[in-house]
């Protein structure tokens, strides 16, 4: 079984071997019973390890040719349990856009712990280790701007200066992109997007490859106890079933909106790393399958952002990305809102910003909902 969209349907623990059911059961328990001391089947309490957790969590490392995954609450359950792996003192490199919960969490919450962090100016990561950094946290494409880093590059140099290298794996999926295999030590995904695909449900997902990592974010997840429950752990797997079809479908559509973005004469800027003109086109075809199915853009400035959102009529307006529905978020007040006004400016993340999540929809349907709301925007 080598082939991708099989794994997806096969791969992990896919059936429940008492019964033969073709879905891994919800077990909806808190505890096991024991047949003495010291001696159980394998579970004693469901933070520590659950049999539907666990068969996701075997199922994402298979997907990401890793060695072992694990499921969390959240995306930042899962980020704040990896970044626990470090101590006060710490400094942590992250590329210049970021998710914003990302940035809130080392700058509101592990600062007040002694660990810092750095922002690669230029993005020159090399230049901005210090004798303290002990990892560098990246994501490509990057949230919002869809920046694309070298995976690979950053991967060496970090093992050349005997850092970790975390890639949150978010926008692209095990289907388009697989970090480990190009270097990368931890790879971290807010599974609520793309990988659930229905947006109803949150959870998150750390796959990593060595040995040592797996032993100490084991140990932190029991500890901290952010961990996925069961039901949302059969739901998550059940969605990365159809993740494939998914995708296809999605980045069809991205790919066809985001030309007719890049024509459009409202249109002042647009993100896209699928699009040969953009800047990391080519460096994302050389780890990425394709340009995802997110983009960004800026309208001209006779036009009226706030008409445009409340225009569209079967794109809407929420927070989140990656399910079946198209979705559109205005960044600088709602993903990104928590990064300081002056470093949002600095880094690009303007009031104009617009970020698109490409939906299943027919492609026609998506761009004649941002046609007509253009439309009616132009002042």
């Amino acid at each position: 079984m080598t082939n991708f969209e099989t794994i997806l349907i096969h791969g992990g623990k896919s059936i429940d071997e008492k019964t033969g059911a073709v879905n891994v059961p919800i077990y909806q328990t808190s505890t096991f019973k024991q047949d003495e001391l010291g001696k159980h089947k394998g579970y004693e309490y469901s933070r520590t390890g659950n049999p539907t957790r666990e068969a996701l969590e075997n199922l994402i490392a298979q997907l990401e040719n890793g060695k072992y995954g694990f499921a969390f609450a959240s995306g930042l359950a899962a980020i704040t349990t990896v970044l626990a792996l470090f101590k006060s003192g710490d400094n942590i490199v992250i590329s210049n856009n970021v998710y914003g919960g990302t940035f809130r969490l080392l700058n509101q919450v592990f600062n007040n712990f002694g660990i810092t962090f750095t922002v690669a100016e230029n993005d020159d990561y090399e230049k901005s280790i210090t004798t303290n950094t002990k990892a560098i946290l990246i994501e490509s494409p990057a949230n919002p701007l869809l920046t694309i880093t070298d995976i690979k590059t950053i991967s060496d140099i970090a093992h050349k200066h005997n850092l970790l290298s975390i890639v949150d794996n978010t926008f692209m999926t095990p289907y388009l992109q697989r970090p480990l295999d190009l270097g990368a030590d931890i790879v971290i995904h807010s599974a609520t997007k793309y990988l659930g695909g229905h947006c109803d449900l949150i959870a998150g997902l750390v796959v990593v490859k060595d040995q040592e990592l797996v032993e100490r974010i084991a140990f932190l997840q029991n500890s901290i106890g952010a961990i996925l429950e069961p039901f949302d752990s059969f739901l998550l797997i059940r969605g990365i079933k159809t993740l494939a079809v998914r995708m296809d479908r999605i980045t069809e559509n991205a790919l066809f909106t985001a030309k007719y973005l890049q024509n459009h004469k409202a249109v002042k800027n647009i993100y896209y790393p699928g699009l040969k003109v953009s800047k990391g086109y080519e460096i994302n075809l050389k780890q990425a399958k394709n340009g995802g199915g997110m983009i960004s853009f800026e309208l001209r400035e006779n036009y009226d952002i706030k008409k445009f959102f409340s225009s569209l009529e079967l794109i809407m307006l929420a927070e989140s990305l990656g399910g079946v529905e198209s979705l559109v978020c205005h960044p600088s007040t709602m993903t990104h809102a928590s990064i300081p006004a002056d470093i949002r400016k600095k880094i690009g993340i303007t009031e104009g910003l617009i970020r698109l999540s490409i939906g299943i929809e027919n492609k026609e349907d998506i761009i004649n909902d941002l046609e007509q709301a253009i439309r009616k925007t132009e002042i």
